[in-house]
């Protein structure tokens, strides 16, 4: 047996098959955008560990913060003795993330954590019930969270029943026909006939869904979210789980809608591939629970803290939000010139800002028109050669591209290259 053939065996007698792997590969070491695995075999990343390494594996300047920390302490949990990194931390989300200010932030391990905290913000603020959460929306995994995702296999299959007081409306995209118009007719509906505006807690919505198909939200929907949200007293709460730090070209997808949230939910990219999530909001609405309503035993661990004050340094070091719109309109060129080509499998609905970009398999070439589970087969071969690629969508008909900010232009370049292999008819 290979290294990868006894590790598969281990693995499906060892966990169970609710947790699923998108590929075949057993890592062994990474560094930047390249993996290998522990047959020595070596891959394009195209995934970042699912958005979460905007620096690369192992950037130098993580690590070694990181390192230095370790020297010092790992963990005392910030309830119980407090830590400096974290105040830093908070201090640095306080002054750089869109919402209003003054601000505060709270940090967490996971994003489902921060969404779910960050649900329990609102209702304190309000002591209202419902949130209103949209089609093709991708929250998490844990209880509430899944109510408020959007995507029902596998998330929700045979699980439940799920919280109440959820809502959905319909998540504009331009390539189904699904209008602002059309979402904001639903939402009105709502207002109507089961959710009044005075019941309302919160909003939650991605300026860019992730797992929903990498769909931007318009500059028109975000503008009135936030004005109907004002109207009513609601809170408006923006997912940039898998969109922030510097992935769209700007350090939050948000602030390409000139708008400004109560609450926002972060990880993923936030520490640089260690576990933390956070909430930064209004001062005011943070401050609503009650002293022992919010935390968590791994909330904010130091360790995690270090490695993202190295993350923000190196962003704006390295200028990764300028790098973003680089690699991203280089990528997006290629996609350009693939979806043209008589001998590739035809994609289409280019879409995404900076380097967080996502392509449909259309039926025909110049179509619009999705193939359904369309993704499996094209992310499959890139796996066969050496690239590894994550489909997304609520029909399994897009992909998504999520190179770490930090790679080459050569090493995206050979990415691509990979990807147009994968894309030819009779592979």
């Amino acid at each position: 047996m290979t290294h990868t053939n006894d590790l598969a065996t281990r693995r499906s007698n060892a966990i169970p098959r609710g947790i699923a792997t998108a590929t075949p590969f057993f890592v062994q070491h990474a560094e930047n955008a390249e993996v290998w695995d522990v047959d020595g075999r070596r891959l394009i990343d195209f995934a970042s560990g699912i958005a979460v390494l905007n620096t690369g594996h192992r950037h130098p300047q993580v690590m070694a913060a990181v390192q230095q920390q370790l020297l010092l302490y790992t963990h005392v949990a910030s309830q119980v003795i407090g830590y400096e990194p974290y105040i830093a931390l908070a201090e640095r989300l306080n002054a750089l993330v869109p919402v209003r200010g003054p601000a505060k932030s709270i940090l967490f391990t996971t994003g489902s954590e921060a969404v779910e905290n960050a649900i329990k913000i609102a209702r304190a603020a309000t002591g209202r019930p419902t949130v209103i959460a949209f089609g093709g929306a991708f929250h998490g995994r844990t209880l509430f969270a899944l109510a408020l995702t959007g995507k029902a296999i596998p998330y929700k299959h045979g699980i439940g029943p799920l919280p109440g007081d959820v809502y959905r409306v319909p998540f504009p995209v331009s390539h189904r026909d699904i209008t602002v118009d059309d979402s904001l007719t639903v939402l009105q509906s709502l207002f109507k006939t089961d959710a009044p505006p005075d019941r309302i807690a919160a909003i939650i919505i991605e300026p860019v869904q992730g797992e929903g198909g990498f769909n931007p939200a318009p500059r028109e929907l975000m503008v009135v979210l936030r004005k109907l949200c004002d109207e009513h007293g609601i809170v408006l709460i923006v997912d940039e789980i898998q969109s922030g730090f510097a992935r769209t070209g700007k350090l939050f997808a948000l602030e390409h809608h000139g708008i400004q949230a109560d609450l926002m939910v972060m990880a993923k990219s936030l520490a640089g591939g260690l576990p933390l999530s956070a909430v930064t909001g209004t001062a005011s609405l943070m401050d609503a629970p009650m002293p022992g309503a919010l935390g968590g035993t791994y909330g904010g661990p130091p360790l995690s803290c270090a490695a993202a004050l190295a993350v923000f340094d190196v962003i704006e070091k390295e200028k990764l939000c300028e790098r973003a719109n680089f690699l991203g309109a280089r990528a997006r060129a290629k996609l350009e010139q693939f979806s043209v080509m008589k001998n590739l499998h035809p994609i289409g609905n280019i879409r995404g800002f900076g380097a967080m970009l996502g392509f449909d398999r259309v039926v025909a070439h110049g179509s619009r028109e999705v193939v359904v589970d369309g993704s499996k087969k094209i992310t499959t071969r890139a796996h066969e050669l050496g690239l590894v690629l994550l489909g997304c969508g609520t029909q399994s008909e897009a992909i998504r591209l999520l190179f770490p900010l930090t790679a080459s232009e050569a090493t995206v370049d050979e990415g691509m290259s990979i990807l147009e292999e994968a894309l030819r008819i009779g592979q």
